[in-house]
């Protein structure tokens, strides 16, 4: 299954304060993944620099994951601070309500702003004790549902809640699902996690994946066995032999 260019849906976190690392990273895995995604990590290292370097260097979308939430106009002024980098996608917090987001995408029009649902670090517990209602599955739909409404045109969701979420939103919302791990691999700090053909045949249309391909003794070798993976049945992808089982 592949993306635009035949390369697969796939978006390689380059999680790393290390500019010359991410860019190492990005000529690696350039020739097998569609996109991208540059987070806090290097983003407050480096800044726009290191998002024009990342996408300079591979030619790919850009995503740049800086999960904005403040009140709408700060949003806004910091969404047209990005505008030059032209990202594909912007991740912004659903819980920061419908004026944030829609000052995000009237600040941005040509980037599909991303509503980050619920974290997928964090279990039905920990949603209970911050306060947030409802399972991850309802919260996720509430936010889901608010954050459309508002202007976005992306969703981040977990790979558990993503077939839901569709049924929610329909076809025209590009639904990226952080939390994938092939099969094999720990699932760190993930709490709601999916082998990546799971999460494609749940229906998402992005997936997320960082650490099982850039701590790869190989990471284009990694990105290469993760992307023809999608095309294995469910339940037989196995673990490739460039990634750590960690």
């Amino acid at each position: 299954m592949t993306g635009s260019g035949g390369r697969a849906p796939i978006a390689v976190a380059l999680d790393t304060a290390d500019l010359d690392t991410a860019l190492a990273w990005a000529g690696a895995v350039a020739p097998h993944v569609s996109c991208l995604k540059v987070g806090l990590e290097l983003f407050c290292a480096y800044g726009l620099t290191a998002a024009e370097q990342v996408r300079d260097r591979s030619g790919l979308d850009l995503f740049l994951d800086l999960k904005l939430h403040d009140i709408p106009a700060t949003v806004a002024g910091a969404a047209r601070a990005l505008a030059g980098l032209s990202p594909t996608y912007l991740t912004v917090h659903a819980a920061g309500g419908a004026a944030m987001i829609a000052a995000a995408a009237e600040a941005l029009p040509q980037t599909r702003i991303a509503g980050v649902t619920v974290l997928t670090s964090l279990s039905a517990s920990q949603l209970d004790r911050i306060g947030l209602a409802g399972p991850p599955a309802e919260a996720v739909a509430r936010l889901a549902g608010l954050a459309v409404d508002a202007g976005a045109r992306a969703l981040v969701c977990s790979p558990q809640e993503v077939a839901h979420v569709r049924a929610v939103v329909g076809a025209d919302i590009t639904l990226i699902t952080p939390g994938v791990r092939p099969a094999g691999v720990d699932d760190g700090d993930q709490a709601r996690t999916a082998t990546p053909t799971r999460a494609r045949a749940a229906g998402a249309d992005l997936l997320v994946i960082g650490r099982p391909i850039t701590g790869a003794a190989d990471p284009g070798e990694a990105a290469a066995a993760i992307a023809a993976s999608l095309d294995s049945p469910i339940g037989t992808e196995q673990l490739p032999n460039a990634l750590p089982a960690r």
